[in-house]
């Protein structure tokens, strides 16, 4: 079972317009055992959400019951009174004015919005907006038109209400807003779950192909899970899922961070949590972290002017390593050779960032990456260096950056010290998953740092431990769903 349909009574919603249950909300209050061990997502269609009507308790019990609701008690009582929801009307009114031009030059005096999905095209973002502020599924906007358009008024729009020719656009909207883009054949085991994975398909180094997780829609759906691809335009649709996998490169300074916001405002299990991003993107954060552990880490040193620097070229030596605090995957990480290098370099990044971080550079051939998941070892790879660089990507090359190879290993077949380092690390983030960089060394191993958007690709992560790890991966998710 995935989804339900709540009507105030029978026909409200003609039963051919969607394959889904459609029952009354009396019936849905009246009967708590109706889909007991199940987590479907509820539709509330109810003709009224006023306080302490049945549409009221209808999400308010779902909520109880442990199924996901739009609208939520939450939404109903913010849109109970324009005081409750002034705060979202600028915002609101800035993308409402932007249409106008699309529009032809004048808004009408009302809009409906079905789960984010406007009249038109023109609508799009205004739409897509609302239905980010006030997840609900018909909503109705009063405009006010004039050189600024603003907006009088927000509220529910019933069924009851609705002409045929809007019951069929919403008839529509919820198609849209329930289907599923990477349904594979049919399995023995229906799908109890929906994960979302979200994806740039234009970004350049992805932490997973979409080929990769195409791979592991085919084993998680043996278990029960369907997953589907979404990108940073789905926020609105985020709620539809019971989980989240982040599969582009995270910032706490764009979308990724605010969906995973948003998937833990939602009780949903999600990797990479907020938390775990907080830490990972910050070098001097980790440094500071691994430092207290006592997880070995190279000679490090933290750089707030340039004052610093002699005494960094003192404790270090050169060559040496220096780091803005938010670098990933070989960005924003340089290599300094003399002083006159570590000036230059260090006072253009010294622009933009208030702290840097130097550290003893530890030349190896390639670098360990341990997959750790829940506090445990989930993969082992090497990854090998750029061909005639010092990283394992090399950005600087002209056109598409150069990646140096890999080694995939057993968890068996890896030296237990690299283990046991890559565990305590990332035991000190989190509980989700994480990729833990580290150079063995004649003097001992250390961490070079922990990711929080690892890379797993089919073919190379995996590739040791086979599909253990996309079935681990998926249990993970499952395990929290079910606690």
């Amino acid at each position: 079972m995935s989804w339900v349909i709540l009507t105030g009574k029978k026909g409200d919603l003609d039963e051919t317009a969607t394959p889904y249950k459609i029952i009354t909300n009396r019936d849905y209050l009246a009967h708590p055992a109706l889909f007991r061990g199940q987590r479907p997502k509820v539709i509330n269609l109810s003709s009224s959400y006023a306080y302490q009507s049945r549409g009221y308790y209808a999400s308010l019990l779902a909520s109880s019951r442990g199924h996901r609701v739009i609208p939520s008690v939450e939404t109903m009582i913010d849109l109970s009174a324009r005081k409750l929801y002034e705060n979202a009307l600028p915002e609101l009114e800035q993308a409402l004015n932007r249409c106008r031009t699309e529009l032809g030059g004048s808004f009408p005096s009302t809009v409906s919005v079905f789960f984010g999905i406007g009249p038109e095209k023109a609508w799009e973002r205004f739409a897509k907006l609302l239905f980010d502020w006030f997840r609900a599924p018909a909503l109705e906007v009063v405009i006010k038109d004039g050189e600024w358009a603003t907006i009088t008024r927000i509220g529910f729009r019933a069924l009851s209400r609705m002409s045929s020719e809007e019951k069929e656009r919403f008839t529509a909207s919820l198609h849209t807003y329930t289907s599923r883009q990477w349904r594979e054949s049919r399995t023995r085991v229906p799908a109890r779950y929906g994960f979302a994975t979200l994806i740039d398909p234009r970004e350049e180094l992805p932490p997973s192909s979409v080929a990769s997780l195409k791979h592991w829609s085919r084993i998680a759906a043996r278990m029960g899970v369907e997953v589907e691809p979404i990108t940073k335009k789905d926020l609105p649709r985020l709620a539809n899922f019971d989980a989240l996998f982040i599969r582009e490169t995270t910032s706490i300074s764009n979308h990724t961070y605010r969906f995973a916001r948003r998937a833990e405002q939602e009780g949903m299990p999600v990797i990479d949590d907020p938390l775990s991003m907080i830490r990972c993107t910050n070098k001097v954060y980790l440094n500071e972290l691994m430092t207290t552990h006592r997880v070995p880490v190279p000679p490090t040193m933290m750089i707030a002017g340039t004052a610093d620097l002699e005494r960094a070229a003192d404790l270090l030596g050169f060559p040496l390593v220096l780091k803005t605090p938010d670098s990933s995957f070989s960005r924003g990480v340089k290599k300094a050779a003399n002083m006159a290098e570590l000036k230059a370099l260090a006072t253009k990044w010294l622009e933009d960032s208030d702290l840097l971080i130097a550290q003893k550079f530890l030349p190896t051939a390639f670098d360990w990456r341990i997959g750790v998941l829940d506090g445990r070892p989930l993969f082992s790879v090497q990854y090998l260096m750029a061909k005639k660089h010092w990283q394992i990507v090399n950005h600087e090359r002209q056109g598409r950056p150069d990646e140096g190879g890999f080694r995939s290993f057993t968890l068996a077949d890896t030296p237990s010290d690299v283990l046991d380092i890559a565990v305590r690390a990332a035991r000190c983030i989190g509980s989700g998953l994480y990729g833990v960089d580290l150079k063995a060394t004649p003097e001992g191993v250390y961490v070079i740092e922990v990711n929080d958007n690892p890379n797993l690709d089919h073919g190379c992560e995996d590739a040791g431990e086979k599909d253990a790890v996309w079935t681990s991966l998926t249990q993970w998710f499952i395990d929290r769903l079910e606690r």
